[in-house]
């Protein structure tokens, strides 16, 4: 097996996601609220034999106070990628942002950005090395 084709299997499972939220989209196609999509996603994925939690509540700390306000994730799935969902015209800087801050929160190492836009699906895909550094990963 060559790199191209190792890169591209280490990722298989973001391509599959992607799927699930293709067949998602085909069926309930734009204009629903994120729940909806999220709980669609849900069953699918648990269907395939991922574990799946939905609306996880992430704590935000001052050192080491807990300060009276939680971020909710979308989904997780097999506990290591957080899933953003969005029904937006266009995917922002903001909703990057968002999805790399929850990922240097939690320390998980995928994270994938899935937008039911009108004309489509849309969906990036990002890993968190060690280092802390979070790069957008493609196929070849």
């Amino acid at each position: 097996m060559n790199l191209l084709d190792e890169h591209n299997k280490k990722y298989q499972f973001f391509v599959d996601i992607t799927g699930v939220a293709m067949k998602v989209y085909n069926k309930y196609h734009y204009g629903l609220l994120e729940s909806a999509y999220e709980a669609a996603m849900q069953y699918l994925l648990e269907l395939n034999g991922h574990k799946v939690e939905r609306q996880v509540f992430l704590p935000i700390y001052w050192d080491n106070v807990k300060l009276n306000q939680n971020y909710r994730l979308d989904l997780v799935i097999d506990d290591d990628i957080i899933i953003e969902l969005k029904t937006v015209q266009y995917v922002s800087d903001d909703h990057r942002r968002q999805l790399k801050n929850y990922l240097n929160i939690t320390h998980k190492p995928y994270g994938m950005l899935i937008n039911f836009s009108p004309d489509r699906i849309y969906s990036e895909w990002y890993e968190r090395f060690s280092s802390g550094d979070i790069e957008r990963i493609k196929l070849f």
